[in-house]
């Protein structure tokens, strides 16, 4: 069966870096098997719609390569894609099973289901408590339609017999059995919006839109014997899709579910993108405003409750693919190492292309006022390349080696008073008529051996001098290697840079 699978989003809020795995792990699996992926936007509780979200999820999806074959944006056979815009559908499946006496109309106001709370510890709405409650089995056909025709609201539940054992076949978890008596009578539709509720309107699309396999959270898990009851219901028993209920991802420290409050407490973010709240107005970091790159995050998010059965940890998407498979799943959730998701960021910055790490540095040195057209791609290129191993983000790229565009105009207090004596200008201006015997270019394999060698024949202490040579080029000792930092720089540009320091640079009393 080539399989066809869904995520299926709400627009409520950002994208939560759990749902991104979610749709992750459905692409992988459908690409896999040479499947389709279909995005489905779940827009039903219109009273928790925040305007921008569907834009987000299709922008997050968009930047991290998670491609989509049907939905709103590209359209299918099997659409509309937006539940809002299925109204019909739904009323016809609810009509469906109210008819086949499957499920019953519920007046019940928040009052009266508050009072029935409070006289009844762990109250809910099933087969022991509904007979006492103000629904179609209690009042009759005459007297529902009679409110109904009066105009007022109502639910429609589903009718859940108890006593009887529901079978999930789950593709990581196995066979999960639990009895119908814990269940409620869930509320499958309100007439105050004309909307279904997740549970049948997720059951319908799935069945209409011939959704094979059904991958999303564990959260979701106790609602599986419900949806099995559903398909019972309308009997699409043989159309049922395998389900696959994915691990939770868990706090990096402590107990329970990540959430965003501990990427505030601990410094890394838990959406995607960038999330500027439409209503509060507060404004939530996101993966690729940090500098993460996408496919660090795609790999990082990959090895989150799965393993590819050896020992590789850097893989593409592609070699994701190759190797996903549900077995390797695991049914524990997941600590969400941070450090982790930065060491990715730093090995995939490693291999970065020449080209794509300059592009990357030239919008670090333009938000850092730095003028890039008066440098050539070749230098900001090899610039980058020098300290490329010492980041994590390209963001860093700027404190590693802003000073190969802005010379120093201050020195570290510490570096001078450690390297710097009287002494040192008379042998930085010497260090001067070394270097004016050099290539201009000042080539590290030709520069490194004279200065190395006139340091020695000197008698000059090498740490000293060196250090004192980097505080003045530099503006502190530390950085790059010396030689490859001045041929980089070439001779003019550093002799400008020692006569400064040299100039500026005062002991104290």
């Amino acid at each position: 069966m080539t399989p066809r699978v869904r995520f299926a989003p709400s627009p409520t809020g950002p994208l939560h870096i759990g749902g991104v795995r979610t749709a992750l792990f459905n692409y992988l699996f459908a690409r896999r098997h040479g499947g389709t992926m279909v995005l489905r936007i779940e827009d039903t509780d219109s009273q928790r719609f925040v305007p921008g979200a569907e834009d987000y999820i299709n922008e997050s999806l968009a930047w991290l390569g998670i491609t989509i074959d049907e939905g709103v944006r590209e359209g299918g056979p099997y659409g509309p894609y937006k539940q809002s815009e299925r109204r019909d559908i739904y009323r016809e499946h609810v009509k469906q099973l109210l008819d086949a006496g499957r499920a019953y109309i519920a007046f019940d106001t928040p009052e009266e289901l508050e009072a029935a709370r409070q006289a009844t510890p762990n109250f809910q709405y099933d087969a022991s408590t509904r007979g006492r409650m103000r629904n179609s089995l209690t009042l009759g056909d005459e007297e529902t339609r009679r409110l109904i025709d009066a105009g007022e609201k109502y639910v429609v539940r589903f009718l859940v017999e108890p006593g009887r054992d529901v079978t999930v076949d789950d593709m990581v978890r196995g066979l999960v059995t639990i009895n119908s008596s814990i269940l409620d009578d869930k509320v499958l539709y309100k007439s105050a919006d004309d909307l279904p509720t997740y549970h049948l309107a997720n059951i319908v699309d799935d069945h209409l839109m011939k959704i094979t396999h059904v991958i999303r959270g564990e959260e979701w898990l106790p609602s599986a014997p419900l949806h099995v009851l559903l398909y019972e219901a309308f009997g699409w028993t043989d159309t049922m899709p395998r389900f696959v209920h994915l691990p939770l991802l868990l706090k990096p420290d402590g107990k329970g579910k990540l959430s965003k409050r501990d990427g505030d407490r601990l410094g890394f973010p838990v959406f995607p993108l960038e999330w500027h709240d439409p209503k509060s107005g507060d404004i939530s970091s996101g993966y690729r405003e940090k500098g993460y790159l996408p496919e660090a995050v795609v790999n990082f998010l990959a090895l989150l409750g799965w393993n590819p059965g050896d020992d590789s940890e850097i893989m593409s998407i592609d070699e994701l693919t190759s190797k996903f498979d549900f077995a390797r799943c695991s049914k524990a959730g997941a600590k969400f190492d941070y450090e982790k998701g930065r060491w990715f960021n730093h090995k995939y910055i490693q291999a970065l292309p020449a080209e794509k790490l300059t592009e990357l540095f030239k919008d670090v040195l333009a938000k850092n006022g730095v003028d890039t057209a008066a440098f050539s791609d070749e230098y900001i290129g090899r610039a980058a390349e020098m300290v490329k191993e010492r980041i994590n983000f390209p963001a860093e790229l700027w404190d590693q080696a802003r000073f190969f565009f802005v010379a120093p105009d201050s020195y570290d207090p510490k570096a001078v008073k450690k390297r710097w004596s009287e002494q040192t200008p008379a042998i930085m201006d010497e260090l001067i008529g070394e270097l004016n015997k050099l290539p201009e270019t000042l080539p590290a394999d030709v520069a490194e051996p004279a200065i190395l060698g006139w340091i020695a024949d000197k008698g000059y202490h090498l740490g000293n001098v060196m250090n004192a040579f980097r505080l003045a080029v530099v503006g502190e000792c530390k950085g790059p290697h010396m030689f490859a930092i001045t041929e980089l720089m070439g001779r003019d540009e550093v002799e400008r840079r020692i006569r400064r320091a040299v100039s500026e640079i005062k002991l104290a009393e």
